[in-house]
């Protein structure tokens, strides 16, 4: 490839010998490179609270610590991830007081029981929701979504100026964004939702219209300064027999918007010839959906596989030979000693190296039954297949 103003990542892409070596690595994986060195990287955490009491720094370089790679992808925001992207959000504000307990409401407009003085680090009990009907939709929620806010448009120039420069670096630039399932259901609660769908479809397809015109006019936005590499949707629609809606209700509600947006953003794409990968994230059992994804928006890439769900990443690698896996690897069996994991790391990790696309991660943040030492042993034996196999500068 002859090195032009054109290969700036984002008219054209970067040649190899330009990109950071974590990007190479990273579209290695994309590429589904049999052989090439595992990519690493982690979920999250939620043990850090019982690290520290076991010994470890607060100023600890966990990357470093850890031997993570550094990032392959550039992360573009501003649509939300667990809850719809308001703007204006909810004010924040105690809503009653229990004693021990307080019901908040959030800024995503719920009203949540926590523990008083604490809010995060926990799973909180949802009491209520700010969508009930179109009229409650109309008033609380549709205003908060308008793509023309310009409040959502504050430090474009800058962030997209660090997008352009990771994009001259070879990193992938992923647009991250709800899904749609997620979105309705932090709009009406999980049991409120699927009511809906049945009893108020009109509703539904409102909030589904509303999802569509916002993720299309800030990423046109983005579009107008980067060529995208990927698109992943926080979906979460799966739970541990399948998921929570029927195939039918999915195409019904929820693909004909995703087939839109994708269609909108190769039409937009700087980069024309840019193949743009999609990524959709989901707990619970996923094999059931991942045809129906694949067929309806292209999908490549999923993730995170919860073993305790019924996922196993070898065999949906082998079923799925061409679809990019990332987790799969049991948190509870991190909790479980040295032996446990020996056992699980060598079940998993070579045979998915030989395929290729795969990064493992825990298949959910660790968590706090996984003690530092567990999880340093983990990771000696992750960073066993960090350089093994084919050499990662090159072959793109």
């Amino acid at each position: 490839m002859t090195d032009t103003p054109t290969h700036d990542g984002i008219h054209g892409p970067v040649p190899p010998q330009r990109m950071r070596p974590s990007a190479r690595k990273l579209r290695h994986v994309y590429a589904r490179t049999p052989g090439a060195p595992l990519f690493q990287r982690e979920f999250g955490f939620y043990c850090l609270d019982r690290w520290y009491r076991e010994g470890l720094s607060r100023d600890a370089d966990l990357a470093e610590m850890f031997g993570y790679d550094p990032p392959g992808h550039h992360r573009l925001g501003q649509l939300g991830w667990c809850e719809a992207a308001f703007v204006p959000a909810f004010e924040e504000k105690v809503l009653e007081d229990r004693g021990a307990h307080e019901v908040v409401q959030d800024a995503a407009g719920r009203a949540v029981l926590c523990f008083k003085g604490r809010r995060s680090g926990f799973m909180p009990e949802y009491l209520d929701h700010p969508v009930k009907d179109l009229a409650t939709w109309h008033e609380r929620c549709l205003w908060r979504l308008d793509g023309e806010t310009p409040e959502r448009y504050d430090a474009l120039d800058e962030r997209m100026a660090a997008a352009a420069e990771a994009a001259g670096a070879g990193l992938m630039i992923q647009q991250g964004l709800i899904g749609g399932y997620m979105y309705l259901r932090s709009l009406m609660g999980p049991v409120g939702v699927l009511y809906a769908f049945h009893d108020q479809p009109e509703l539904i397809h409102a909030c589904m219209r509303a999802w569509l015109a916002l993720a299309d006019a800030v990423i046109a936005r983005h579009q107008q300064y980067v060529t995208l590499d990927e698109v992943f949707l926080a979906e979460d629609i799966c739970y541990n027999h399948g998921p929570l809606i029927s195939p039918d209700m999915m195409r019904a509600f929820l693909l004909p918007y995703y087939q839109q947006l994708v269609t909108n953003i190769r039409r937009r794409q700087l980069d024309p010839g840019r193949h743009l990968y999609v990524q959709v994230d989901t707990d619970g059992y996923a094999p059931p959906v991942i045809d129906l994804y694949r067929e309806s928006i292209g999908m490549d890439v999923m993730s995170p596989f919860e073993v305790a769900a019924g996922c196993d990443v070898v065999e949906v690698g082998r079923q799925w030979p061409d679809l990019v896996l990332t987790g799969g690897i049991d948190k509870r069996v991190l909790a479980a000693g040295r032996e446990a994991i020996d056992r699980h790391v060598d079940a998993i990790l070579p045979a998915m190296r030989d395929r290729g696309g795969y990064i493992p991660t825990c298949d959910h943040g660790v968590p706090e039954e996984v003690s530092l030492a567990n999880y340093l042993h983990y990771r000696r034996r992750c960073l066993e297949f960090a350089q093994a196999g084919v050499d990662a500068s090159g072959g793109l």
